[in-house]
């Protein structure tokens, strides 16, 4: 009997989404810039364009960040934000497991949300990443306290959500780095007489009643110590709360309050030992501990000291002021480079990876590529030519002074392609046949068949009806035309030994049929039938129109 799992739970939930493996369509009048570059900006349905990325992409992404429609029923002006609760989870539950697909196994993704569905996303990520992979939530304030969006709101809406996980154990985010500093080493205790011996936990400890020592706080200094409260996530995170935990906690009955504990042995410190304080005051429970300047950091001092991330950021000043940013106007949606500049700094490095499928104005694309990084934007709407494609050609020009160019002195460079979503490779006729639409060229509709059978498209220099090949020795060829004995006869001619082909064909000689062991033939479209869904080009979660109330946007702060 399976193990029940704790899962979230919908109406068509169940329901398998049947993709068809879309090719994508440079279009070269739009590719901008550095002709070598990778970066890709893609115009179509997001789910269909993962899906057409899975082939090429799986396993490489390093950071995923994405701002998909909140379902708060509200309307933007660039996105219809209202749909049936079922359809946004079933439609996000696709798209999440395509994106964790693309992820590197060191890789995060990155979720921005509001508490509309804010909890639901949370449950339905732990359930495709793992809930131990949840790192942390980011609270971002994105308006301040008397800029309303409507008059008749009961609740204010100041504060929004980025639900981060990592794809796997051990992928590390990048911590913020601060000088390293003896500042809060300044501490320093002196034994007024020696203390009574005893052993706790293992270890030998000098208990030092009331006013047997002193404690003095003086300039921080490499000889001094570190006041640490025992008390919180520090009693299970190290050696030192632990000890207090199991050892010191219960000790005021025994030794009294105010006492001084002297623990040899515990450390990663240069002192041998290192100094507890209990409770002073009657009924207290809280202790301290004492930490010297860890040997790491006296060895180099001039190393970089790593401090945690913060999960708070107050951004309402940037959220209302980013609406021109890029030099296009994006009312009520976009996020301002400051936060994404955020994201990409903790969660990638230079060179890697990154994604936004939801990619909207442009902004992370920009942001990526300030700073260096390789990325991917998809957008469904008019916008990723009116918008997108505008601000990157500013971004690339040198043009875009705003967001973070003054921060990481970006002076222009780099390129992009541009791609669109291909069309569904098969269509109904008048009579309810399907058949493959005529605005596939041959070299179309060999690159199609390529990821219907999970074949790379490739085609051969030399040999003709190598078009695409799966491993070393297994190769494709697609036609429409007539297939014949002879054909199929000289392309085994030619054949080495251990290779093997598939041939699709719109149709063929019967003698072709297992005419010999290494040559497949199938006829299409018959052979991708029932495969996949054609014919569908939306699977879009703004799917319901946007209702009539409109939109305050928060005013430009000064």
């Amino acid at each position: 009997m399976a193990k029940p799992k704790l899962e979230l739970t919908w109406i068509g939930k169940d329901e398998e989404i049947k993709l068809e493996p879309r090719i994508l369509i440079e279009d070269t009048e739009k590719s901008y810039g550095d002709p070598k570059s990778e970066n890709m900006l893609i115009h179509g349905d997001n789910l269909l364009a993962l899906k057409a990325l899975e082939q090429d992409f799986t396993g490489k992404i390093k950071c995923v960040y994405i701002d998909p429609p909140y379902n708060t029923g509200n309307a933007f002006e660039h996105y219809d934000d209202s749909v049936e609760h079922s359809i946004w989870l079933s439609l996000m539950r696709a798209r999440l497991i395509l994106l964790r697909n693309l992820l590197r196994k060191d890789g995060f993704i990155c979720c921005h949300i509001d508490d509309s569905e804010g909890p639901y996303l949370k449950v339905l990520m732990d359930e495709i990443f793992g809930r131990t992979n949840y790192l942390t939530t980011f609270y971002v304030q994105v308006r301040y306290p008397e800029k309303t969006l409507k008059q008749d709101m009961a609740f204010h809406k100041e504060i929004e959500q980025i639900h981060i996980y990592r794809k796997e154990y051990g992928a590390n985010p990048n911590l913020n780095l601060a000088d390293s500093s003896f500042d809060k080493f300044s501490f320093y205790i002196k034994e007024k007489k020696p203390g009574k011996r005893i052993v706790l936990g293992g270890k030998d400890v000098d208990v030092f009643l009331e006013g047997e020592y002193e404690i003095v706080e003086s300039e921080g200094s490499e000889n001094g110590l570190k006041e640490i409260w025992a008390t919180g996530t520090i009693l299970d995170g190290n050696s030192s709360g632990r000890f207090f935990r199991d050892n010191l906690s219960g000790r005021v009955a025994t030794d009294g309050l105010g006492v001084l504990y002297k623990v040899y042995g515990i450390g990663d410190d240069k002192f041998s030992y290192r100094y507890f304080t209990g409770p002073k005051k009657a009924n207290a429970t809280k202790g301290k501990y004492f930490q010297g300047v860890p040997i790491a950091q006296l060895k180099d001092p001039d190393k970089k000291q790593s401090l945690p991330i913060e999960n708070y950021y107050d951004l309402a000043a940037d959220f209302g002021n980013c609406r021109q940013e890029g030099g296009v106007e994006f009312r009520s949606g976009k996020k301002p480079e400051k936060l994404l500049g955020v994201i990409l700094k903790h969660f990638s490095n230079e060179g890697d990876w990154v994604i936004d499928s939801f990619v909207g104005s442009g902004s992370t694309s920009a942001v990526a590529h300030k700073m260096n990084r390789k990325w991917i934007g998809i957008e469904l709407k008019d916008h990723a030519y009116t918008h997108c494609l505008l601000r990157m050609r500013n971004v690339i020009d040198g043009l875009d002074k705003a967001g973070i160019s003054k921060d990481v002195s970006w002076n222009g460079g780099g390129g992009f392609k541009f791609y669109e979503l291909a069309l569904s490779l098969l269509r109904k006729d008048k009579y309810g046949n399907w058949v493959i639409d005529e605005k596939y060229n041959a070299n179309m509709l060999a690159a199609a068949m390529c990821k219907h059978e999970g074949f790379k498209y490739f085609p051969d220099a030399e040999i003709y009806w190598k078009q695409g090949k799966s491993t070393e020795t297994d190769y494709i060829f697609v036609t429409t035309s007539f297939m014949t004995v002879e054909q199929i006869d000289k392309m085994h001619e030619e054949m080495k030994p251990g290779e093997s082909l598939l041939i699709c064909a719109k149709a063929f000689a019967p003698e072709c049929k297992d005419r010999f062991n290494n040559v497949t033939i199938k006829k299409i479209p018959q052979m991708i039938l029932g495969k996949c869904e054609f014919g569908k080009d939306n699977y879009d979660l703004n799917i319901i129109k946007a209702n009539d109330q409109a939109v305050d946007d928060v005013e430009d702060v000064e």
